[in-house]
């Protein structure tokens, strides 16, 4: 008798644990189960919520974004707004220190008109996702402090990543001002790229990481695509890593310029080939340097520039 009544109380307790445990679904359809913290002062409308989210496909079990080890997601609770088939629709079930994990379908996705199915997005495939509540903020300037002291956080990370990085390569190099890393082994001579100056760059770009897979390059490609690419110094036309190295280079230069996230393209990445937080790396090659040439006249009727018309 005593055994058939802890069988019976070890069922209850394994059917309590499961319900529990069951995903629930949210006014739109989308599949959500929250493991709830220490807290119960839950989200409520005006407040900033600071939190990881992490979005992978099912599939393949790919990695498509996460903020987790990077800088955390921070967004305005508007309970007016809380979006349609995306976590934000159940927010407000969350107290900080809680974490959610959700399924968002491709098909519905497609549905609903927020993605169109391509060689990532299959019919019949998934979005999970997971998201931890980190923290909730009353007002926005708490919130811009907290978000520099996680950028600078990041940063002081991509720095060390990309001195690790170049250490495994043997790379002697030199830092630029903001923290790219410049290898030079030819600095070329005559006049450096300084800012004003357009000079005419060969590249072969690749992941500065143990894979070094190449994203993008003109060196050794066949015609149209081994022409040189021009880049005018202090016009920010290419990433903040690529004008700070170039500028350690004259004609016929040679090196490589290692760069980190921050100076690259960021939490943002560059779909589809550069992933977000990716620490680049690019052997460099200088063709030419020389005096940017002016810039076009303004069209008839639009003003002089730097001012509206008749300043």
């Amino acid at each position: 008798m005593k055994m058939i009544k802890s069988t019976l109380s070890l069922l209850a307790a394994i059917i309590i644990f499961a319900s529990c445990n069951q995903f629930q679904k949210s006014p739109s359809g989308m599949p959500y189960k929250i493991t709830k913290g220490s807290s119960k002062e839950l989200l409520k409308h005006g407040q900033f919520v600071k939190l990881n989210i992490e979005y992978k496909l099912k599939s393949k079990d790919t990695v498509l974004n996460t903020s987790y080890g990077h800088i955390p997601m921070y967004f305005y609770l508007d309970t007016a707004r809380l979006g349609k088939y995306t976590f934000t629709e159940v927010i407000t079930k969350c107290a900080p220190g809680d974490k959610m994990e959700f399924s968002l379908s491709i098909d519905s996705l497609k549905k609903m008109g927020m993605i169109e199915f391509n060689e990532v997005f299959k019919t019949g495939d998934f979005i999970n996702g997971k998201l931890e509540v980190i923290a909730s903020f009353a007002k926005e300037d708490l919130v811009k402090a907290d978000y520099e002291k996680e950028v600078e956080k990041e940063k002081a990370v991509e720095i060390e990543q990309v001195k690790k990085y170049a250490a495994s390569k043997n790379m002697k190099t030199v830092s630029t001002k903001s923290g790219a890393l410049v290898e030079i082994t030819n600095p070329g001579t005559g006049q450096k790229a300084d800012s004003g100056y357009q000079v005419s760059v060969m590249y072969r770009g690749y992941f500065a990481d143990k894979d070094g897979k190449e994203f993008d390059a003109n060196m050794g490609k066949p015609a149209p695509d081994n022409k040189p690419i021009d880049v005018i110094i202090g016009q920010h036309g290419v990433i903040p890593g690529w004008e700070e190295g170039l500028t350690f280079f004259a004609k016929g230069g040679k090196g490589r310029i290692v760069v980190p996230s921050f100076l690259g393209y960021g939490p943002q990445g560059r779909a589809p080939a550069i992933g977000p937080f990716a620490n680049l790396c690019f052997d460099v090659e200088i063709v030419d340097v020389k005096l940017a040439p002016p810039p076009p006249p303004p069209a008839p009727g639009t003003g002089m520039p730097g001012g509206a018309p008749g300043q």
